[in-house]
């Protein structure tokens, strides 16, 4: 059930940033998130992105437990952030933690 509302909410999202004129065609740095109940735990998760393509930092929640953000440099497809939104919760979901959903950054046209 979970895996339907967050696909709805991708195609919901992504739709909006093709309207909003979004540059589909380069890659681009797209956060992911999940909140973990502790600092171990976060730590844990994170030491699983190191790489070229992946960036993952940990910071106290205050409402409680830790954020995970995990960037990773890719295309905006439905299919790739499904996926890995899929690998994020399975590695996740055994250490307590849930997906806190996905976003990016759009670079807007135009001298400023």
């Amino acid at each position: 059930m979970a895996t339907t509302l967050t696909d709805d909410v991708s195609s919901t999202v992504l739709r909006r940033m093709k309207e909003g004129g979004f540059d589909f065609a380069r890659a681009h740095p797209i956060d992911f998130y999940a909140i973990l109940p502790d600092e171990d735990c976060a730590r844990e998760a994170a030491s699983q992105f190191r790489g070229e393509s992946t960036n993952a930092q940990v910071f106290p929640r205050e409402e409680g437990g830790w954020n995970l953000q995990v960037s990773k440099i890719m295309y905006a497809t439905y299919n790739g952030i499904g996926e890995f939104e899929h690998d994020l919760e399975e590695l996740v979901e055994p250490l307590g933690g849930v997906i806190d959903g996905w976003g990016v950054t759009q670079e807007l046209a135009g001298d400023f």
